[in-house]
């Protein structure tokens, strides 16, 4: 067992769950996952039980003695701890780009986290969406478009090689999934390629025989 362990909520729901996991299998961290079930009365008890020393949140990292909470600051602890995975993109500029975009998805679109949460049990036919919504699922595609029409010669990721922004994005892929969100040629090839990748489809082969169902997780 490692002296790493990383601490996450249900696969099926749990958004920076994912995003702290998949940065951790694609920097080559060893490390030992304990799931909490979250919106559980014992939930903050447990989470604390497991990691004292961080807030009663998922992710955390507890790493012998030492505690790292909050997604982003695990992404940048693993970038620097394994620079060998290149989880940002090399170029000062391309990487300044590439911090931009996570920075917006870290702390923007309000209204699709709230009306469209990520639960990788519902695939619902497409209804029109609200205003707010709709505003914010057109800003994430034209970083998409953006992005690729920048660096598309260098790979078929955002930034050409697998990197943190696309770990910040992946979530979202779930919730326009869930609800059949209908994308352009450019945003649907980027999608398909982020939903194809390996440690993206061992989480959500997990997701699928979890036990835990919250049958009132966001609006109908």
């Amino acid at each position: 067992m490692s002296d790493t362990i990383l601490v996450i909520g249900n696969k099926r729901y749990s958004s920076w769950s994912l995003r702290g996991w998949l940065a951790a299998r694609l920097s080559g961290l060893d490390f030992t996952e304990v799931l909490v079930p979250l919106y559980r009365a014992d939930t903050p008890e447990r989470l604390k039980e497991v990691n004292p020393k961080a807030p009663p949140k998922v992710p955390s990292l507890l790493i012998g003695d030492n505690a790292i909470w909050d997604t982003l600051a695990i992404c940048e602890y693993l970038a620097e701890r394994f620079p060998e995975a290149k989880l940002w993109p090399e170029d000062t500029f391309t990487r300044a780009h590439a911090r931009s975009v996570v920075a917006e998805m870290h702390s923007s679109f309000a209204a699709l986290r709230d009306h469209i949460p990520m639960d990788l049990s519902k695939h619902l036919a497409y209804e029109a969406q609200p205003a707010d919504v709709a505003a914010d699922i057109a800003r994430i595609c034209e970083i998409w478009r953006q992005c690729r029409a920048d660096y598309s010669a260098a790979g078929p990721y955002l930034f050409g090689q697998i990197s943190v922004a696309d770990v910040f994005f992946a979530p979202v892929l779930v919730r326009f999934h869930s609800r059949s969100i209908p994308l352009d040629d450019v945003c649907q090839a980027y999608f398909d390629t982020l939903w194809a990748l390996l440690e993206f489809v061992d989480w959500r082969s997990a997701a699928e025989k979890e036990e835990w169902v919250i049958t009132d997780y966001g609006p109908k």
